[in-house]
């Protein structure tokens, strides 16, 4: 665990938390959509796979930077622009049938695919236990966020949880982070924000006054980030256990 000096060192009362990359793992989901992309794209006449995977790159930082902009999204329109621009830098025709197979199986594979980090309900658990609120607070849609909670039971150690959907609001924007506040009654530094995303987490929590730890995930980036500048957290772990150590010495 690295940890930079904090500024204001008051006593954590609340975790939010990141979905994605987070509670959850990317890789064996990403593995499972790249190859329905390749898929995708063959039909519609690409030839190369590494030609698919240069546009498919292209068009999500160029979707990325773009959508960083908006207040709010939902993650089916950004999911959908970004296989539109790929097909376009392809110089291939988009079909509608043949994104909708693929958009069908991105969403199965996120609701199904993607796996809890091995010490996510043992960490949840002892900080519950430590009598902190716990929430969830994610930029995904609802069809996404709800099934995943339920699978595993989130909910048995969450106080809330709530999508960038239902907020209508994408982090980093303050309104999400507003809202989240609002219902668990806490103050700003009194919270401790855990993501992966320096460009969603750790500006958009820092912005408004509260503390955050970035999670590391080997050499996987986050998602959709657009090349801002952003703060460094006040920590950065690999592990979400050793959050039990630093709410403990707060």
């Amino acid at each position: 665990m690295i940890r930079r000096p904090c500024y204001g060192n008051a006593m954590v009362k609340g975790i939010f938390f990141d979905l994605g990359g987070t509670l959850f793992h990317y890789e064996g989901a990403n593995r499972r959509i790249g190859s329905a992309l390749m898929g995708a794209m063959t039909r519609l006449g690409a030839e190369s796979t590494e030609h698919i995977g240069l546009a498919y790159g292209r068009a999500n930082r160029e979707v990325a930077k773009e959508y960083a902009e908006l207040d709010y999204y939902l993650h089916s329109d950004l999911f959908e622009e970004t296989f539109r621009r790929a097909v376009q830098h392809l110089d291939l025709t988009f079909d509608k049938d043949v994104y909708g197979v693929f958009r069908d199986i991105q969403h199965h594979t996120i609701v199904e695919g993607l796996s809890l980090k091995e010490d996510c309900l043992a960490t949840l658990e002892v900080l519950k236990d430590e009598g902190l609120y716990l929430s969830i607070v994610s930029n995904i849609d609802e069809d996404m966020l709800q099934p995943l909670v339920a699978r595993e039971s989130l909910q048995d150690f969450l106080n809330h949880w709530t999508s960038s959907e239902a907020a209508q609001s994408c982090k980093p924007h303050e309104k999400f982070f507003r809202l989240s506040l609002d219902l668990s009654g806490l103050q700003p530094s009194e919270v401790l924000f855990v993501g992966d995303s320096p460009e969603h987490d750790v500006l958009g929590a820092q912005a408004i006054g509260m503390q955050t730890a970035l999670v590391r995930n080997g050499d996987l980036t986050a998602p959709l980030q657009s090349g801002k500048e952003t703060p460094e957290p006040d920590y950065t772990i690999d592990m979400l256990s050793e959050l039990v150590a630093i709410v403990r010495t707060e």
